[in-house]
């Protein structure tokens, strides 16, 4: 039997409404490989000999500039080749391709089970269990949080994380799909500078010097698809015009041009207040408050947040298959 796709259903629709159930139904298999361990690898291999034999912070920032754009045009070219061979076997075999690559550059699953692994046992009274997970997702020190901090920090992972392991891929996936290059190459590109960021964009040594330009080209390339998110969540609230005014009071004064902006719209649309005091390798750091303390942060609260990046996913993708099919009749 020779199967085809339906003219009436344009490619890249099919692609990402593909991907984006992929994400909700698995996630990231265990024991599979995945795109972000290959980039973790490379990073790794490359920053260990600069870090060892260059002394100087120029020559460091030099190998810096060079390991982002490598590997960031590196991980788009890789994965518009390998949609384009499969192209060559059967547009259903392109098709099936594009959509787990593009798939595995979501985190929508991955971070409702990890939220879900440190609120398993944190229901059920096991505490010491409840840090123990937490301390796989957080820089933070685990060993001594109340129950109180432990649900601050889980939600302040899953609405750090929405913006750029949820919506800035997909972002990049639907602005890629309206052009020849396609999702994946855009998608897998971002996902590259995401995973630079959070292995070598530190400002502390051993990574001040070889981690800038990806830090900063990180900050960028997430300015945009983060306001467009906290609109979209505003939006959502309906009452756009108070969640928007808080962030505007609140987010400015998280050092990050980004991950403040995130979970001050989540916390404004939930009633709820983050930041506040954390232990790093037994220093106390103190990040700024974001959002009101209307209520206070519960397991429901992490849930409706969880919720909130799915109903923002579903929009996003609403409007770009509903915009593609359009111009696909149009045309």
């Amino acid at each position: 039997m020779d199967f085809e796709i339906n003219p009436a259903i344009h490619p890249r629709t099919l692609v990402l409404a593909i991907a984006a159930l992929l994400d909700y139904l698995i996630g990231d298999p265990w024991n599979w490989l995945h795109p972000v361990q290959v980039m973790g690898w490379c990073i790794q291999h490359y920053t260990q000999p600069c870090l060892k034999h260059l002394s100087s912070p120029r020559l460091l920032r030099i190998a810096g500039v060079g390991l982002a754009i490598a590997l960031i045009l590196g991980s788009g070219s890789v994965g518009w080749l390998l949609v384009y061979l499969a192209n060559l076997v059967h547009p259903i075999a392109g098709v099936i391709t594009e959509s787990i690559l593009l798939a595995s550059c979501f985190a929508g699953r991955s971070l409702r089970d990890a939220a879900n692994q440190v609120l398993q046992p944190l229901s059920q009274g096991n505490i010491e269990t409840a840090r123990t997970q937490l301390s796989r997702y957080v820089g933070r020190d685990t060993e001594n949080l109340s129950e109180a901090d432990i649900l601050r920090a889980v939600l302040e992972t899953v609405t750090e994380n929405a913006t750029d392991g949820v919506m800035a891929p997909l972002f990049y996936a639907i602005v890629g799909a309206f052009f020849p290059i396609g999702s994946v190459p855009l998608a897998l590109a971002y996902k590259a500078a995401s995973t630079l960021d959070s292995m070598v964009g530190y400002r502390e040594p051993p990574y001040t010097h070889i981690g800038w330009f990806s830090a900063r080209l990180e900050d960028s390339l997430t300015w945009l698809p983060c306001r467009l998110t906290v609109l979209t969540l505003a939006l959502l609230s309906g009452k756009p015009c108070q969640v928007w005014q808080l962030c505007q009071r609140d987010a400015p004064q998280d050092p990050s041009p980004n991950a403040g902006w995130s979970e001050c719209a989540y916390a404004a649309v939930l009633g709820v207040q983050v930041g506040g005091s954390n232990q790093y390798k037994g220093i106390t750091k103190h990040k700024p408050l974001l959002g009101d303390a209307t209520r206070p942060i519960t397991a429901d609260v992490i849930i409706q947040a969880t919720q909130l990046t799915r109903h923002n996913s579903l929009i996003w993708l609403g409007v770009a298959i509903a915009t593609l099919q359009l111009l696909s009749t149009i045309s």
